[in-house]
């Protein structure tokens, strides 16, 4: 049963790229503030992760200042920022990494012919041109540059040879193939990485990387194709959090290589017993909750309810579980919470699920947790890390619930009366709706004065139990911008509205945030 990830005896190494504050980020909704940025950014140095992607500079001023301060603070991770084909993109990227202990430029540009067509509307040769220019433009900045051929698994296998070729000679010393859309499947995935192999000259003179998206639910798959075709770098993210359906997931990537060693010969620098801590603070800070059967990271990752599995577990742990929980940063066993635990087994549970909060948030979260244990019979790990991820992301909150009031009768009747701050200013009103939460949400709009549009609204149970925290998800758009709020509560109506106010406060932290332009990958 696998332990952990540092077994590297006859086994080749594959780096890690991390790009989940890149286009984990471009996730609709999953906006991270500068804080959370830098949280994430410690989190993946510490676990291992060779190269980190930390934005895409040129998109707004907000994401160059995380790219710098992130590569200020740097230990041991390559800190790589995005650039598009442009001499602005590229001069900007530098300009945010110039201050990184290690630094790499990722420019890329569209080669398939459908892209080339309706989205850059530019004929081969131009293409090929910019391939040349922006990567000798990159490495006038430094040495370690990597370029992307975008919609590589639709481009025409000639021109994209050539174009890597190009890269190459022009000082490229990182190649990645990215299956931009997620069309790609795995044979096909393999003999694409294996032409390139064959086909370019001087492809010994850089590191192929693998980039594959998850439309078809085969990011992961693709990407260990491609790492046995001879890609010796994965692009990948924590909770496989990007664009549409996501990216490979870095915890599946690397706890397949350390369970199956011997179908797959390679290993990692990754730090496995990192993984759990890192995929709470990514889930958390994009308020993207990891689905219960999500592999590795899920809550049901690790449990076992059928009575027959139950028996196998206690006889034999192996006999239903392939690795152990304890080597993903997992406890094996839940230290049960109730309200006569006091503060310093509060504090140790704390520890346990990867929280280290300054005194003032830890007295606040007790408070909240008290309050909470006196609604519940048992609280649950679970519970205490929804508690602590809402402080977190309500604590500077410009619109914050001071008391709500929700009358429904058979007769059809709904009405809320609230009371909301607003900037330090109350505002009471009162609003009728065609059921509770609209009429919860109708009144937040009102006392808020802003229209807000209901993209997703969704209500599940932390735990079991009809004392279980309702976990409540809203999602909304307002001006083209999309934020996500999470609230978990024992009672529905008030979650749902804290969800509500969390999003919307999210709405408002954005406003003014320059809009980001074309992504890569």
């Amino acid at each position: 049963m696998s332990d952990t990830t540092t077994e590297t005896h006859n086994t080749e190494q594959v780096r890690i790229f991390d790009t989940t504050l890149r286009d984990g980020e471009q996730s609709p909704g999953a906006s991270m503030t500068l804080e959370e940025k830098l949280q994430i950014a410690e989190a993946l140095d510490d676990m291992g992760v060779d190269i980190i992607e930390a934005g895409f500079p040129i998109a707004s001023n907000g994401d160059f200042e995380a790219v710098s301060e992130i590569a200020r603070r740097a230990k041991n991770a390559v800190i790589c920022g995005l650039a598009r084909a442009h001499e602005k993109d590229i001069d900007r990227a530098a300009e945010a990494i110039k201050h990184a202990k290690q630094s790499r430029i990722h420019t890329f540009i569209s080669t398939s012919p459908l892209h080339m067509k309706f989205k850059l509307q530019m004929e081969p040769d131009q293409v090929y041109e910019k391939v040349i220019s922006s990567v000798t433009r990159a490495r006038n900045y430094t040495d370690d540059v990597e370029w992307s051929p975008e919609d590589g698994t639709r481009t025409e296998t000639d021109f994209l040879y050539r174009c890597i070729e190009a890269a190459i000679k022009a000082g490229a010393t990182t190649i990645n193939f990215p299956d931009t859309v997620g069309y790609a499947v795995p044979e096909e995935y393999y003999e694409m990485v294996r032409g390139i192999i064959e086909n370019v000259p001087n492809i010994d003179k850089a590191v192929i990387s693998t980039h594959c998206h998850n439309d078809l639910g085969l990011a992961v798959a693709n990407s260990l194709a491609g790492v046995r075709a001879g890609a010796r770098q994965i692009e990948c993210t924590i909770n496989g959090l990007g664009e549409r359906a996501g990216n490979a997931a870095l915890e599946e990537v690397v706890m397949g290589f350390a369970t199956r060693a011997d179908r797959m010969p390679y290993h990692t620098n990754i730090n496995s017993r990192h993984i759990a801590r890192a995929s709470k603070l990514v889930a958390g800070a994009a308020n993207f909750p990891v689905q219960y059967n999500k592999a590795i990271v899920g809550k049901n990752a690790f449990a076992h309810e059928s009575g027959i599995h139950q028996d196998g577990m206690l006889k034999n742990a192996e006999t239903y579980e392939i690795m152990t929980p304890e080597s993903v940063g997992i406890k094996g066993t839940s230290l049960v919470m109730g309200k006569h635990s006091g503060r310093h087994a509060f504090r140790e549970k704390l520890k346990e699920l990867g929280y280290d909060l300054g005194e003032n948030a830890f007295q606040e979260a007790f408070t909240r947790f008290k309050d909470l244990a006196d609604r519940k019979k048992h609280v649950y790990d679970d519970d205490i890390a929804a508690l602590i991820d809402d402080e977190i992301h309500t604590h500077e909150d410009a619109i914050k619930l001071v008391s709500m009031s929700v009358v429904t009768t058979t007769e059809g009747t709904h009405r809320c009366d609230l009371t909301l701050s607003i900037r330090g200013e109350n505002k009471d009103v009162a609003v009728q709706g065609t059921g509770s939460v609209d009429a919860i949400f109708n009144a937040i709009k009102k006392a808020v004065g802003g229209e807000p549009r209901l993209v997703h609204y969704g209500v599940d149970a932390v735990t079991g139990g009809t004392d279980a925290q309702a976990n409540a998800h809203v999602r909304l758009e307002m001006d083209g911008r999309i934020a996500s709020g999470r609230t978990a509560e024992p009672d529905t109506l008030l979650a749902s509205a804290r969800a509500y106010l969390n999003a919307y406060n999210r709405l408002l932290v954005e406003r003014g945030h320059a809009a980001q332009g074309a992504m890569a990958g």
